[in-house]
This record gives C-alpha cells, structure tokens and sequence, in this order.
C-alpha cells in the first residue's frame, strides 16, 4: 500500500521549485530515476541496483512516482508474471536535472574514502 502523501501548507503560493522537490521527494525516488535514465529495467533489476532499499519502500517509491507520471509500468500477461519499469516522457525530461544533481554531488560532496578518513 502506498503512503498517504498529505497536502503541504501551501508556504509560497506558485513556487515550481518547491512543487518540482514534492515530485522526487523521497530517500529513492532519484535514485530510481537515474537508474531508470539508462532504459527499461524490471523490479528485481531495479533492486539489485539500489543495495539498501528493502521491497516494500521499492514498491511504494515505483507506485508514488507512476502517480506521478515519471514512470510508466508495464505489466505482461504471462506466467510467471513479467512488469517492466521505464520512464515516461515527462521522467526523461528530468533527466539534465539528474545529471546535474549528480555531477554537483560529485564536485561538492566528498568521497566515501574521504568520509572515512575524516572518521577516523
């Protein structure tokens, strides 16, 4: 079952930004897409990408953003049961944002092996 998402006060009437954010809120939803920018992958496959992200959450951030309109689930009428994952146009167009995010966190955020070092 998908989380109930609550209406936020409406703080800055018209901010895109703020409405855009709603969209990829969520600690995989970016994540999902950017795996998704490289073509169309499966359930599993998404899985198996994403080390950390338990079924249920899986689950839940796919429905969230196939409401939303970035993805689109295709679902095959077979046995066993096949449901493929891609982005719809609408998800494609986020793909320079995506990029960008990416190539930020790569100028601006330090490395793991930094971190680490830092630790200890």
């Amino acid at each position: 079952m998908a989380r109930i998402r609550h209406p936020k006060p409406n703080a800055s009437p018209g901010c895109r930004v703020e409405r855009v954010l709603d969209l990829i809120d969520g600690k995989w939803k970016g994540v999902i897409l950017y795996q998704l920018m490289a073509g169309t992958l499966r359930f599993n496959e998404i899985r198996r990408k994403i080390n950390n992200v338990t079924q249920r959450m899986l689950t839940n951030q796919l429905r969230e953003l196939e409401e939303d309109g970035l993805i689109v689930r295709k679902v095959y009428a077979q046995v066993p049961p096949k449901v493929e994952y891609s982005l719809s146009d609408r998800g494609r167009s986020l793909e320079p944002v995506i990029n960008s995010l990416k190539a930020w966190g790569e100028a601006h955020l330090p490395t793991l092996e930094n971190e680490q070092d830092v630790a200890a």
